[in-house]
């Protein structure tokens, strides 16, 4: 067996969906709760979703990223701990911001949501992130042992541009903390990871809350786990070979059309 299908052999994702109340004490103490179990069993990278401890209301937003000053260095319980987004204030400024963490405590990135979620829906919902939230401005890619990783945050699947910088750029996995709502996640939300997978030939993970009935922004996903992904040996190889097959990126029309990042960074 190559180091490489050794590695991959031992590579567990969780995703961790969280049912995310307006206490965030109970929010912090029920995700170190999962997330500890989750590398317990193993798991190497854990994901949560978009908000993972703070309620999806805009109006929550300056006083949790106000509360979690201080806190980031707990979240370190697997071996590269990629937490879902919280509100981060900086400069005055408010952001959706996915923090990851390696196994020593570190920071690694923050990816801070490059497009806000802005939406008009007639009769079924309107919600304006650019109201109080300002968008990041930055691509978002860390190495881990097991493979190279682009972070997007919820609205930013639906831009075809951004997976596909991140796969030109290496990337074998996609992860997208999110929280689709009741109207847009039965239509698009599984649609839009196979989309972003089958174009740019990578995988795609998302995590979201678990569905509160009774919250003002009810999430599309129904349940609130921990599930497990497990990359097997040859499943790299296996997308080095699909990629060999049909070989979108080297068949790519750079003479007619071309999609190109004007700012360069990893956080």
């Amino acid at each position: 067996m190559s180091t490489l299908a050794k590695v991959m052999s031992k590579f567990r994702l969780a995703v961790v969906q969280l049912q995310v109340s307006s206490v965030k004490a109970d929010n912090l103490s029920r995700a170190r709760r999962l997330v500890r179990e989750a590398a317990g069993q193993g798991s190497k990278v854990v994901t949560m979703s978009q908000r993972g401890i703070s309620a999806v209301q805009t109006f929550c937003f300056q006083e949790v990223a106000n509360q979690k000053k201080g806190e980031e260095r707990r979240w370190s319980q697997a071996e590269d701990g990629l937490m879902g987004s919280i509100p981060e204030e900086d400069g005055g400024k408010l952001y959706n911001t996915c923090t990851v963490f390696g196994s020593d405590g570190e920071m690694i990135l923050k990816h801070r949501k490059i497009h806000l979620f802005d939406i008009d829906v007639p009769g079924k919902i309107r919600f304006q992130e650019s109201e109080t939230l300002s968008p990041g401005n930055s691509l978002s890619l860390f190495d881990t042992p097991f493979c190279k990783v682009g972070v997007g945050i919820c609205y930013d699947i639906r831009f075809a541009e951004l997976a596909q910088l991140y796969s030109r750029k290496g990337c074998q996995l996609l992860v997208y903390p999110g929280a689709f709502n009741m109207t847009t996640g039965p239509a698009h939300w599984e649609l839009l990871q196979r989309g972003r997978a089958l174009d740019n030939q990578v995988y795609v993970a998302t995590a979201s809350p678990a569905r509160d009935e009774a919250a003002s922004y009810v999430a599309w996903e129904n349940k609130g786990v921990i599930r497990r992904l497990k990359f097997s040996e040859g499943q790299l190889e296996y997308l080095a070979d699909i990629r060999q097959q049909i070989p979108i990126t080297s068949q790519r029309r750079d003479d007619l059309y071309a999609v190109t990042s004007v700012q360069e960074g990893s956080s």
